[in-house]
């Protein structure tokens, strides 16, 4: 009697359990398709170009320097299937089981004016109604509804488009770049265009002493793959000869001198091959004078005068 009993309560449950969870509704499978680009890289590198002439013989130069990238790239044409059912909800059999009957009752009577009329009715009225109506009489299964519809991923296929290898070349666009001279390490940024531009009698390097560096390296380094390169510059003697004076004319103190060392300066410079040093210091000159037109005019003739020099004076100097 006891495993009646226990039988009969087994029972209950799994019947209970069964209404509750109810049948999914299935409906028609969606599909998504989507493009998908797999890219492999297959070298990394830098270009360091150091310009010409290879031998560094005047102050300011021009680095251009480039990330060289090879990618083995795939593309893929994918499809996503999902398969669609409307969940099961037991409180919906309220009003689906009187929906569901008039439903198939409409239905057959659907499908006899459509074989009295040769098949004129669409089949959303002859079969879809018999299809809801079925469903709505069923307490454990919903009316299809595409408003409450759930889904799953059924597959995924794959379909290859296209394979080939691509390469690129890209500015090393405002990164820093390590700069080396005898025992000095410095460091300075490309800008935009990946140029690094230096000047030996600018920071840093106005403040190192060059006479005994014979070349200055550049190493790139990408901190993400470790990847790196290294250039050098060869200066040449004459040019380190030069610094050491060419640094004095620069930055020794302008203000306590009379308008001919002035003059002496940016002439030096100009004999040195310094032309655009000599030409930068005659603007901070003029720019100097600018609130004392008297010894502006001084400065301009005796430029004139005693190292040829004609200046044009910017607008508002005079």
């Amino acid at each position: 009697m006891f495993k009646r009993k226990s039988s009969s309560l087994t029972g209950a449950v799994l019947s209970a359990s069964l209404f509750v969870s109810g049948c999914a509704n299935h409906l028609s499978q969606r599909s998504e398709h989507e493009e998908r680009v797999e890219r492999k890289l297959l070298d990394h590198s830098f270009q360091v170009d150091i310009g010409e002439p290879k031998t560094l013989e005047l102050p300011q130069r021009r680095i251009r320097i480039h990330e060289l990238k090879t990618f083995d790239v795939t593309e893929f044409e994918v499809t996503r299937h999902y398969d669609r059912y409307t969940p099961y909800q037991p409180w919906r059999e309220i009003y689906e089981i009187p929906l569901g009957a008039i439903a198939i009752v409409a239905g057959v009577g659907a499908n006899v004016v459509n074989v009295v009329t040769f098949g004129s009715l669409p089949d959303s009225v002859t079969k879809d109604w018999l299809s809801y109506g079925v469903a709505g009489i069923n307490p454990f299964m919903n009316a299809p509804s595409h408003g409450r519809a759930q889904q799953n991923l059924a597959s995924i296929d794959e379909v290859q488009l296209d394979h080939r290898v691509e390469h690129s070349s890209l500015p090393w666009s405002e990164a820093p770049v390590e700069i080396t001279a005898g025992k000095d390490i410095s460091e300075l940024d490309t800008d935009r265009n990946g140029v690094l531009r230096i000047n030996l009698l600018d920071s840093p390097f106005a403040e190192q002493n060059l006479s005994h560096v014979t070349q200055l390296t550049f190493k790139v380094q990408d901190d993400q793959s470790n990847v790196q390169a290294t250039a050098s510059l060869p200066l040449s003697k004459s040019l380190r000869g030069k610094l050491i004076e060419a640094h004095d004319l620069i930055y020794d103190d302008l203000e306590d001198d009379e308008v001919s060392q002035w003059v002496h300066r940016i002439k030096r410079l100009s004999e040195l091959g310094l032309e655009e040093q000599a030409s930068d210091l005659e603007q901070s000159l003029i720019e100097m004078t600018r609130n004392d037109p008297q010894l502006q005019h001084e400065f301009l003739r005796s430029l004139a005068k005693d190292a040829g020099r004609l200046v044009a004076v910017p607008v508002g100097s005079e």
